[in-house]
């Protein structure tokens, strides 16, 4: 009997294992799944040594685009910023094809990012990050990816068609949704896009993407969304998530404060951006439920349906949205 195609498969992680030895001259390599999504992550460990393979869902990237994700990590690296980078393999390729029963996945392996995921840290840890995203800008400023670039249409306007899939209309939420993003898209048209710096951005620089190892040291990893647009945007997304995460209102301040601090220890932020990253932070929490929405099809989420929807758009949307006076 011919096997059933599939959509979405999990690789088996033995065969992972056997693959990686082979490829990378890792002969006692082992490989467990790290996690399951958009993107599927193994940890390889030779030894004492570790690595993160991840393993591209079918279609979701192309090989060029991945290429672009490599060659930014590469360059990061090359200038001292701390993030997890790309490794060849024996023949010197970054890019590994994996014949899957839904069709060619690509496969990158990852130095490991040491330490763990904090939801909370210190102030100083928060400067420290500002520090390193700052950093980071410096060296991605004016560089163009061939990959995505953020445009209002990108983050406000596809993504809001995605959601529509999923929360009818004519209800308190979809009316709100409907209301800010006219809101957003008119305002994008007032910036000041002389004193904006733009750049290639991470776009999703938060504490589950960022390893603390001794409370001391940060590593960024994760780039899968990396592309073109404002610098500001990582800043946006980074305290949209800080205040996502930090329930007490005046912690939430002194590490916002601290954050960016930090930041303009390297690099200023004009007022132009100071002035439109609550907007930007909402405009991300469009694009990220449109995200949600788009890959529903691809990895079922038992928790993506109409009353999450209400949830997320009641208790973190609209509250960040009223939060900041927008509107």
């Amino acid at each position: 009997m011919r096997p059933f195609p599939v959509t979405n498969s999990t690789l088996s992680p033995i065969h992972l294992a056997s693959f990686v030895q082979e490829k990378y001259n890792l002969a006692n390599a082992t490989c467990s799944l790290l996690k399951t999504g958009i993107n599927d992550s193994y940890l390889i460990t030779n030894g004492e040594d570790k690595y993160v393979f991840r393993v591209y869902s079918l279609n979701w990237r192309t090989e060029n685009e991945i290429n672009e994700e490599i060659k930014l990590l590469n360059l990061l690296k090359e200038n001292n910023i701390p993030v997890s980078y790309p490794l060849a393999n024996i023949e010197g390729a970054y890019i590994q094809q994996l014949n899957a029963p839904e069709g060619i996945r690509y496969g990158v392996l990852f130095t490991f990012a040491k330490g763990e995921k904090l939801l909370n840290f210190s102030p100083e840890l928060h400067y420290k990050a500002g520090e390193i995203m700052a950093a980071m800008h410096k060296v991605t400023l004016g560089l163009k990816l061939e990959r995505v670039t953020y445009t209002p249409n990108v983050v406000l306007a596809d993504s809001f068609e995605q959601i529509k899939r999923f929360l009818p209309p004519g209800n308190p939420e979809m009316d709100f949704m409907l209301s800010a993003q006219q809101y957003l898209l008119r305002e994008f048209g007032k910036f000041d896009t002389a004193e904006i710096r733009q750049g290639a951005v991470h776009l999703d620089i938060w504490f589950d993407n960022m390893a603390i190892f001794n409370r001391a040291e940060i590593t960024l990893f994760d780039f899968d969304f990396c592309g073109n647009g404002m610098l500001c945007y990582d800043i946006a997304y980074y305290i949209l998530q800080l205040n996502s995460t930090e329930k007490d209102e005046t912690e939430c301040k002194l590490k916002t404060q601290a954050f960016l601090k930090g930041y303009e220890s390297i690099t200023l932020i004009c007022d132009e951006e100071k002035r439109i990253i609550p907007m930007l932070g909402v405009s991300l929490y469009f694009f990220y439920l449109g995200i949600q929405c788009q890959r529903f099809d691809n990895w079922s989420n038992t928790f993506l349906n109409e009353t999450y929807l209400k949830r997320f758009i009641n208790l973190l949307v609209k509250k960040y949205f009223e939060k900041n006076g927008l509107g």
